[in-house]
């Protein structure tokens, strides 16, 4: 079967895609909140099943002309180190990005490691904290191994931080920075994050990161807050790369590969089977199925300019499957806090900040690679 277009339109949107390929389901941690853990999909698929050669006829069939970017994503990719490898060399021309969980990252080859864009590793803000949710000595095991490959890494080192413990504070993502190029956050969908103590502290959490962003003489790298200053200040950037659709790229260009081949839009509904859209064995490829929908309410939200639509996953199973728990317990509380967020920038006058900064922060807040690899807002 081959098809490279439905009838709504091109399956790939603009000129680049996010060829994110999970190397295994299999993972050497067991985090408490894993969204792969959703619908038995993590460690079903233990090892890539199509061939390279099918991947490389299916990349020159749909994917021809496009500026393409791979994602090695699990599970934990680096379980599987010989697919990243072999990948890497047949097409020495893409860049690459590694989403990880760290534990093995000093294990990789160097020149594996000097070819990498973005490495994004996931930590949980403290030492207690992550080590809670990911295992006892990981938080200091994973620092220590981004020590050790950080001046062999080519690209960027970002802390992709899953913001789940209402205790998480501001000097324990602060202290991040001692350790990554850029810290990322984003809030875990998880029923129970949201009371209200907890959302007091998260927003005061907030106000101190934003503060500390606006009084730094250089730049605070804080990605959703770069995001949201970015999309405030140039506000055709929250538009031009995502077609207009959605920050999170799963509505226009990116392809989640399993290990079988199958490809959907969002690596968290991958257990949805009307999810599908695309067979690297089979050779075929749809527009993604997870599209903005009459029933989701961001257009008349007062963030909706610089947010999006935040997290296509999150909308989609509130709004569209219609679960109002989890509209009530999990969407509604984040969109409020993404709010926030804007409004806590927008107390700092971020044009006038923009302004008299010098052009080195300017253009990083304008252009700033990570941009790419992850959804911007929280």
């Amino acid at each position: 079967m081959e098809m490279t277009r439905d009838p709504a339109g091109p399956a790939i949107l603009g000129n680049r895609v996010e060829l994110q390929l999970l190397t295994t389901l299999r993972c050497n941690l067991k985090c408490s909140y894993c969204s792969l853990g959703v619908g038995d999909v993590l460690g079903s698929q233990r090892n890539v099943t199509y061939s390279l050669d099918a991947l490389d006829a299916f990349i020159a069939t749909h994917l021809n002309g496009h500026e393409i970017y791979v994602t090695f994503y699990g599970g934990e990719p680096t379980l599987n180190p010989d697919l990243m490898i072999e990948v890497m060399q047949r097409h020495p021309g893409f860049r690459f990005q590694l989403q990880t969980n760290g534990t093995l990252l000093d294990g990789l080859p160097d020149w594996v490691l000097a070819r990498l864009s973005n490495v994004l590793v996931s930590i949980d803000g403290g030492e207690q904290v992550t080590d809670g949710y990911r295992g006892r000595g990981i938080y200091q095991r994973v620092l220590k191994n981004v020590g050790a490959v950080r001046e062999r890494v080519g690209g960027t080192l970002t802390a992709r931080v899953t913001w789940s413990d209402e205790d998480t504070s501001f000097e324990e993502l602060d202290q991040l920075r001692r350790y990554f190029d850029y810290v990322y956050f984003q809030f875990v969908a998880r029923d129970g994050a949201y009371a209200p103590a907890a959302m007091a502290k998260k927003r005061a959490v907030m106000a101190q990161l934003v503060q500390r962003f606006f009084a730094a003489e250089t730049l605070y790298p804080f990605i959703p807050i770069m995001g949201t200053v970015r999309n405030k200040v140039l506000p055709s950037r929250a538009r031009e790369p995502y077609s207009g659709l959605t920050q999170c790229r799963a509505s226009t260009h990116m392809l989640n590969v399993m290990p079988d081949g199958k490809i959907y839009p969002c690596p968290d509904l991958m257990y949805l089977p009307e999810m599908l859209q695309g067979d690297v064995a089979g050779n075929w490829l749809k527009r993604s199925p997870l599209q903005p929908h009459p029933d989701m309410p961001c257009e008349g939200c007062a963030a909706f300019a610089y947010c999006r639509r935040n997290c296509m996953k999150n909308l989609h199973l509130a709004y569209v499957k219609g679960d109002a728990a989890y509209r009530r317990n999990v969407v509604e509380p984040i969109c409020d806090l993404v709010r926030f967020l804007g409004e806590e920038v927008d107390r700092h006058d971020p044009h006038a900040w923009f302004e008299r900064m010098p052009l080195s922060v300017r253009n990083e807040v304008a252009d700033c690679a990570v941009y790419e690899y992850v959804e911007v807002m929280p």
